[in-house]
């Protein structure tokens, strides 16, 4: 196995690097505050102007027609350069996937480039008062309304990462009353600023306007803005939360840059007691870029990742939370101030639970890879 890389990606990496330690902007306010989202969405689109806010999309859409090997690789630097959060990331790396494998060609053309160049901003409307990790228990509803060619959405979405800050929304409801479980959903795109549409945000743990309740009451939604076929909403989401546990939302660079900084951390104030903690996270950073590198391959060979998205979810969730425990305990008092490593912790912490619980992930990693039984 060869694991270095040759040389037109190293130059592809070369050019990232170069620009990114030019552009990035440093002491951002959080992206999860009114001000901080707008300071954000200055940077994405000095991202798209240059033609790095979507490496691997067609130039097309706003892209570079990159590998996934050099999306990668944009990635790694993209997070080494300290680069600040992404608040597009749900446009980009959620819904995007799933419009290039389920999208008419029209909604293609329509929506992907508004979405690089963040004139359009996705929020993700899966979870319910009664549907949380249990998502095949959503009971909002869409009826279809024939005289206008479309569709009345009804209900409530809550824990919407930034969906007081977004233009719009894609989720599921349900649009067959008499299906059970996951059959009778279907997947559609929404505009926020419908008649209809009230969204009131709410504060996190941290005290950002991180979250927000979204509530319909006989939204028009028009048919064009179906993803994929009625009834059949199910199968798309299942793509959008693969790329949600799998790398597109958590690619390695993240980790390996947190694993980096933490070894910074550990020279600059050793704790001989900690040692091994530390020399553990890095060693996890760079075994899930392996892991990652596998699987890259067998994507270029035509395989789907399917059910191994949720073996990505449980490592990259967990290495988060013992990393950013090591760090806390590395900063000592320190760890009860305002700062990256308090935040990142605190923000970690969620891993386990969004992008579908951990608990989910391993029945999903029991039953469909190792194949055991159900019961």
């Amino acid at each position: 196995m060869d694991l270095r890389w040759p040389e037109p990606e190293e130059a592809f990496r070369a050019e990232a690097r170069a620009w990114l330690t030019e552009n990035v902007p440093h002491g951002l306010p959080s992206g999860d505050t009114p001000d901080g989202f707008k300071a954000h969405l200055d940077w994405e689109r000095r991202l798209y102007d240059a033609r790095w806010a979507v490496v691997s999309w067609p130039v097309a859409y706003g892209g570079r027609d990159a590998t996934q090997w050099e999306w990668l690789i944009f990635e790694e630097e993209y997070y080494r350069a300290g680069a600040p959060q992404r608040v597009t990331q749900n446009g980009i790396f959620l819904l995007a996937p799933s419009l290039f494998e389920f999208g008419t060609a029209e909604q293609q053309d329509r929506l992907l480039p508004r979405i690089a160049a963040a004139q359009d901003l996705w929020c993700q409307g899966w979870s319910e008062p009664g549907a949380g990790s249990d998502l095949a228990a959503v009971r909002s509803s869409a009826a279809r309304d024939p005289a206008r060619g479309g569709w009345l959405l009804s209900g409530q979405k809550t824990w919407t990462t930034r969906g007081a800050f977004c233009t719009h929304l894609f989720g599921l409801f349900r649009t067959d009353p008499a299906a059970e479980r996951h059959r009778g959903l279907t997947y559609f795109l929404v505009d926020l600023d419908a008649p209809g549409v009230t969204v009131r945000g709410f504060e996190r743990l941290d005290g950002d306007l991180g979250f927000a309740e979204v509530f319909f009451d006989d939204v028009f939604v028009p048919d064009e803005d179906v993803l994929g076929a009625v009834n059949e909403g199910w199968h798309v989401a299942m793509a959008t939360t693969g790329s949600e546990r799998g790398l597109t939302l958590r690619s390695p660079g993240r980790f390996l840059a947190s694993a980096d900084r933490l070894l910074d951390r550990y020279r600059s104030r050793p704790d001989p007691a900690l040692r091994d903690r530390v020399v553990e996270s890095w060693i996890d950073a760079q075994a899930y870029q392996l892991f990652t590198l596998q699987q890259v391959t067998d994507i270029a060979d035509g395989a789907s990742p399917g059910a191994a998205s949720s073996l990505n979810k449980l490592f990259w969730s967990e290495l988060d939370v013992r990393l950013h425990e090591t760090a806390m305990e590395l900063l000592g008092p320190d760890g009860e101030l305002d700062g990256p490593w308090p935040r990142g912790f605190l923000f970690s912490l969620a891993g386990p639970i969004y992008a579908g619980t951990n608990e989910v992930q391993r029945n999903v990693v029991a039953e469909r890879i190792l194949g055991l039984p159900r019961k």
